[in-house]
């Protein structure tokens, strides 16, 4: 059920992702990796919150323990994002946001399991 309600919450942390990709990148001009990557730590920010108070229900008072944590395990996901973007679409040429969804999809695995054992172990 975890799975499950983490997988709800990386939707919404999806579309803040995509969202702010787009917008940096399309409408503003911005590089693709920094576009990415601001999408990516927003998207980050936006699934702790929620998987705090609704996947994992934690009541630690250790709030800053548990977001610390749940940015590094954020940050290599990042690095592992960026690098499986960078792999299918520079290398592989495969469209950019196509790239991106596989990247993501790879990541969550990553992600759900390290916060699982790590960020919010009981």
């Amino acid at each position: 059920m975890r799975f499950i309600r983490f997988g709800i919450v990386g939707c919404s942390g999806m579309i803040v992702d995509f969202g702010v990709t787009w917008l940096c990148k399309e409408k503003l001009r911005w590089n693709k990796y920094l576009s990415n990557s601001l999408g990516f730590v927003l998207a980050a920010t936006n699934n702790y919150v929620w998987n705090r108070l609704w996947t994992f229900e934690s009541e630690s008072e250790a709030v800053v323990r548990e977001y610390l944590s749940f940015v590094v395990i954020a940050t290599i996901g990042l690095a592992l994002n960026n690098l499986i973007v960078y792999l299918l679409h520079e290398r592989l040429h495969l469209h950019f946001y196509l790239s991106k969804l596989i990247a993501v999809g790879c990541v969550t695995l990553w992600n759900f399991s390290m916060n699982y054992v790590f960020t919010f172990r009981a």
